[in-house]
C-alpha cells in the first residue's frame, strides 16, 4: 500500500532536523565571487556531507522513522548512486542489511562506495529501475523499500537544508535546486516557502533530460522522449511521475534548462573561484543561475553532490 501524497509541513522538516542532527551535517553556505557586476550567488555545500551528497539528509530520516518490524526486514532503495550511500551509510549505523538496485551505467565511484558502506548491489537498466521507482515493487526483493525521491519522510529530511539556506541567507531571493526525481526540491523548497513565501523556488535541469520543464510545457506530468545519458547522472529523469508533480507543483516555480557545455563551465568555475569539486547533478543549480534567468539574486545553489572520479573530473573541467 503506497501512502497517499500530502504536503511536506514545516513541523516534519523541524522535527526531521532533531532526528538527523547526530548524522547529518550542517553544510556552509558560501558566496561565489563573481565580480563587482556578477550576480549574487551563494553555494549551498551538500557535498561536503559524509557521503558527498543531499542524499544522506532524507535517507537518515526515513530509515529513523521505519519500526523495529520493519528495520527487522532490512531495507532496500534504488538509486544511480548518491540515494543508496545516503540509505546504506543510515542502515549501517541502525545495523541493518541494505540492498540496493542500482542502475547499471552510474560511475564506478559511486557504486564502490555503496558497496563499501555494505550494500548488496543488484545492477539493472535505467528502464528496469524507473520501473521498480513507479511500482515501488522489485521481485526478489522483501525488504522495506525506502524509495530515494517519492518518500514523504525522505522529502521531509531534504526540507532541513531549506531551514538552514533561510537561517543562513535570510535575505535570499531564489533558490535553485537539480530536479532528478523532484524529492530535493520539494523539500527544500517546502520549507523556504512555509518561511518566506515570496521566495523563488527554481528546478534546473539537463537539456538531454528536462521532463518538468517539458511537463510544465504541456501542463501536466509527461514523459521526456528525447532524454539521453550523459555525465549529469544524478539528475534528470526520463519522465516526472503523478505523484512527483503533484508535489512539485505546490513549491517550484519554474525549471532552467541547461546545456552539458554549461554544466562543465559550472563545474570548472566553482573549481577555479572556490575548489570545490561537483558532479554534473551539483553544478546543475549553478548552470541554471549563470544563465542570467533566475535574476540577480541573492540566489541560493544547491550544490547536491561531489560523487564523481577525479580523472573523469579533471576531464570535463579542462575539456582534455
Amino acid at each position: 500500500m503506497i501512502d497517499p501524497v500530502r504536503p511536506i509541513e514545516l513541523a516534519d522538516v523541524k522535527a526531521a532536523r532533531e532526528r538527523i542532527s547526530g548524522t547529518v551535517l550542517r553544510t556552509p553556505l558560501v558566496k561565489l565571487d563573481l565580480g563587482k557586476d556578477g550576480p549574487d550567488i551563494r553555494l549551498k555545500l551538500e557535498n561536503l556531507q559524509p557521503t558527498n551528497a543531499y542524499k544522506i539528509r532524507g535517507a537518515a530520516n526515513a530509515v529513523a522513522r521505519l519500526s523495529d518490524e520493519e528495520k527487522a526486514r532490512g531495507v532496500w532503495t534504488i538509486s544511480a548512486g548518491n540515494a543508496g550511500q545516503g540509505v546504506a551509510y543510515a542502515a549501517r549505523a541502525a545495523g541493518i542489511p541494505c540492498s540496493v538496485v542500482a542502475i547499471e551505467t552510474a560511475p564506478q565511484t559511486k557504486l564502490d562506495r555503496m558497496r563499501a558502506l555494505g550494500a548488496d548491489i543488484i545492477p539493472v537498466s535505467y528502464t528496469e529501475a524507473w520501473k521498480a521507482a513507479e511500482s515501488h515493487a522489485f521481485e526478489g526483493l522483501d525488504g522495506t523499500f525506502v524509495h530515494p525521491f517519492d518518500n514523504h519522510d525522505f522529502i521531509a529530511g531534504h526540507g532541513t537544508m531549506g531551514l538552514e539556506i533561510v537561517e543562513d541567507c535570510p535575505e535570499v531571493e531564489t533558490v535553485i535546486a537539480a530536479i532528478g526525481g523532484g524529492g530535493l526540491i520539494t523539500g527544500v523548497g517546502s520549507a523556504v516557502k512555509a518561511l518566506k513565501p515570496d521566495v523563488r523556488v527554481i528546478g534546473a535541469e539537463p537539456e538531454t533530460a528536462s521532463p518538468y520543464a517539458h511537463s510544465l510545457g504541456v501542463g501536466g506530468p509527461s514523459k521526456f522522449a528525447a532524454w539521453k545519458a550523459s555525465f549529469v547522472d544524478g539528475a534528470g529523469g526520463q519522465s516526472v511521475t503523478q505523484r512527483m508533480w503533484d508535489r512539485m507543483q505546490a513549491v517550484v516555480d519554474g525549471s532552467i534548462v541547461v546545456t552539458l557545455d554549461q554544466v562543465r563551465e559550472a563545474m570548472r568555475l566553482m573549481a577555479e573561484k572556490a575548489r570545490i569539486v561537483s558532479e554534473g547533478a551539483g553544478a546543475l543549480a549553478l548552470a541554471a543561475a549563470l544563465t542570467g534567468e533566475a535574476g540577480e539574486g541573492p540566489i541560493v545553489c544547491v550544490v547536491s553532490g561531489g560523487n564523481i572520479d577525479l580523472e573523469k573530473f579533471s576531464s570535463l573541467v579542462t575539456g582534455s
